[in-house]
């Protein structure tokens, strides 16, 4: 009976901490539930990022979307709420502090037993996944671009994202959006064709190209413009002019483009890499020499690369450079022993693995 006894005074000094601002004047409340849900918009997209659901561009995106409609809603909600009667509010605080304890006791009686085992972790857990709060975000802002359809800057925020759920179709129609209320761009033409030819599984259909090209005249250099008019030239059959633009845009590259391996792979597989661990400077100067003697030099420096890496291997366009020069040489068993040496030797790094295995891909290196 003491354990219920102490039970029971915690119970009720609880409700009387809760109640007894019912008793006083009212002050100034905070903002309303809105605000809230946008605070808690912006925390979601912070836990996000920190578990890697979403890139670093994306995360900034949706965090200046939030923060926008936080600032409105902000704006717009009442600084205080309606006095209410202080008399009726002191006998609801009563009513509840003597009612409340008896209507629990009679509702677990029949129900509760202290006896009942706990709720697994696991189960708790499992249905509040973090991606469901990117979606439950994505709904959030289309709910908005419902009411505001001009909001040039929702759709320009919400393509991307739509693009990164697999949501292709709906993507093709924010990134059309974007550019009616934001106008025209390279960029913005660019990401257009990149999410028509994901809808179409990877192949850049006739739709897809005319938006790369309305790119390139808009900017030459577009990088992603430029990769994707190579591989529509691979996909018709003309490797060498997919080759030629693909050289073009590593010639303009620069040394830590990101993309840079993405087009070097796609190159070799077109045959344009024949000297792949080789730089231009290298490739021009051997053209002179003896067969034997360029296979030699060849031979040279793909094994002084393999031995670079083995010292310091956290150089993912390195490995990709050693694969793909075994797999030109025909020494595809060479090739997967350095491509499980690379997965070792940046494993720590999640995402230059997520780059290596990428690029493996390419070279029809998986697993």
């Amino acid at each position: 009976m003491t354990l219920w006894f102490v039970f029971a005074l915690m119970t009720v000094a609880a409700i009387f901490a809760v109640l007894w601002p019912l008793g006083r004047t009212s002050r100034a409340q905070d903002q309303g539930s809105e605000v809230a849900v946008y605070k808690d918009q912006l925390a979601e997209i912070e836990r996000d990022l920190a578990a890697g659901l979403i890139l670093a561009p994306e995360a900034e995106a949706a965090r200046v979307e939030v923060s926008r409609r936080l600032l409105a809603a902000a704006a717009s909600e009442p600084a205080t709420a309606p006095k209410s009667n202080l008399k009726w509010r002191r006998a609801a605080a009563v009513l509840a502090l003597a009612g409340l304890p008896l209507i629990a006791a009679g509702v677990y009686m029949p129900l509760g037993s202290p006896r009942l085992q706990d709720f697994p972790l696991a189960q708790r857990e499992r249905g509040g996944g973090m991606a469901q709060s990117l979606e439950n975000l994505v709904v959030q802002v289309e709910q908005h671009l419902e009411k505001n359809p001009t909001d040039g800057r929702g759709w320009h925020v919400l393509a991307p994202v739509l693009e990164r759920l697999g949501r292709f179709d709906d993507a093709v129609r924010a990134y059309r959006n974007s550019l009616t209320y934001n106008g025209e761009s390279a960029e913005r033409r660019s990401d257009l064709g990149e999410a028509i030819s994901a809808a179409a599984g990877g192949v850049v259909t006739a739709e897809a190209k005319a938006e790369f090209e309305r790119a390139h005249a808009l900017n030459a250099d577009d990088p992603k413009a430029n990769y994707f008019l190579g591989l529509a030239a691979e996909q018709d059959g003309r490797k060498d002019d997919a080759a030629n633009i693909w050289r073009a845009l590593l010639a303009k590259a620069p040394a830590d483009a990101p993309w840079r391996a993405l087009v070097q792979s796609s190159l070799a597989r077109v045959g344009g890499g024949t000297l792949p661990a080789l730089s231009d400077e290298t490739i021009a100067a051997s053209k002179d020499m003896a067969e034997g003697d360029r296979n030699a030099m060849v031979r040279g420096m793909v094994d002084r690369l393999a031995t670079r890496l083995k010292q310091n291997g956290d150089d993912v366009e390195g490995w990709l450079r050693l694969v793909r020069a075994y797999l030109v040489m025909g020494e595809r068993d060479k090739a997967m022993g350095a491509s499980a040496d690379a997965r070792q030797a940046v494993a720590s790094n999640a995402e230059r693995l997520r780059q290596l295995n990428e690029g493996l891909k390419t070279l029809g290196i998986g697993g």
